[in-house]
């Protein structure tokens, strides 16, 4: 495997970051994951500029676009994967030990991994954590992961891929790496992004394809809920077989089906929509 890291690729054993980085001793960076297919990733623009607000947002310098491109083709083009995880990383940089940030600027590190397609429905849990809507970190895609490790390791435990968040308010929000989407009444939902979700490219993506509407939701709208379905860059559009207890229908249902379908379509249409 090879990784780029601050300027070059480099070999996985020599791929290596300073233990005093920004990104490792307190959290402070910003990531993109994109997926590829037989060499070609999917929706890059868009990715391209969530970083950039992401890293806005935390007060990092914006991204150069151009240097990102030309690392993520070189690691495309070193690391052949029918199915990939491409994982961009920009961090604050070498810093002193605390929360300061240091002068040495950010770094870079770009990272492909080989995946395989996820089921076509998978199984979720509700976790009684929060997210927060009117957090400083809210709608940024940081690295500050750690809350997302410790609810997904419940939910495997329970035999699900996925744990899903209310907010602070009892709102639904999102899953540790997905937005949700519900079918009420035949219609399609999704939370808006007031509630404290990420913006998720593919949830994006979808509510413009689907004409989903953005709606503001209790949590419980899970246990009525006639279809429910995830969206990520590696899921697509995941339909949802079991909410903790509540078993839903076994295969996709018509509207989630029709969702897929869709998506699908217009995704293999345009791989940069």
């Amino acid at each position: 495997m090879k990784i780029w890291v601050n300027g070059g690729l480099r070999a996985a054993e020599d791929a290596r970051v300073s233990v005093l980085d920004h990104g490792l001793t307190v959290g402070d960076g910003i990531f993109e994951t994109v997926r590829t297919a037989d060499g070609r990733p999917f929706a890059l623009t868009r990715h391209l500029g969530r970083l950039t607000r992401s890293a806005l947002g935390l007060g990092l310098p914006a991204p150069d676009p151009d240097e990102v491109r030309r690392a993520c083709a070189a690691v495309i083009d070193a690391n052949p994967v029918p199915l990939g995880r491409l994982r961009i990383t920009y961090t604050g940089g070498i810093s002193p030990l605390g929360s300061e940030r240091g002068t040495a600027g950010p770094g870079l590190v770009v990272a492909l991994g080989e995946v395989k397609r996820r089921p076509d429905t998978t199984a979720v849990i509700t976790v009684p954590w929060t997210r927060n809507e009117r957090g400083a970190l809210t709608g940024l895609k940081t690295t500050s992961y750690a809350e997302n490790v410790v609810a997904l390791a419940r939910a495997h435990e329970q035999g699900a891929s996925e744990a899903l968040f209310a907010n602070t308010v009892g709102r639904l929000c999102e899953g540790t790496g997905s937005n949700v989407f519900v079918v009420l009444d035949g219609q399609l939902h999704t939370p808006p992004v007031a509630s404290g979700c990420l913006a998720g490219i593919t949830r994006a993506l979808a509510v413009e394809w689907t004409g989903a509407q953005e709606t503001d939701l209790p949590f419980d709208v899970l246990d009525r809920a006639e279809e429910i379905f995830l969206t990520s860059t590696l899921r697509d559009i995941q339909a949802v077989h079991r909410v903790d207890g509540r078993e839903l229908p076994g295969g996709p249902g018509p509207v989630t089906a029709k969702a897929m379908r869709v998506f699908d379509e217009r995704a293999a249409d345009d791989l940069d929509p």
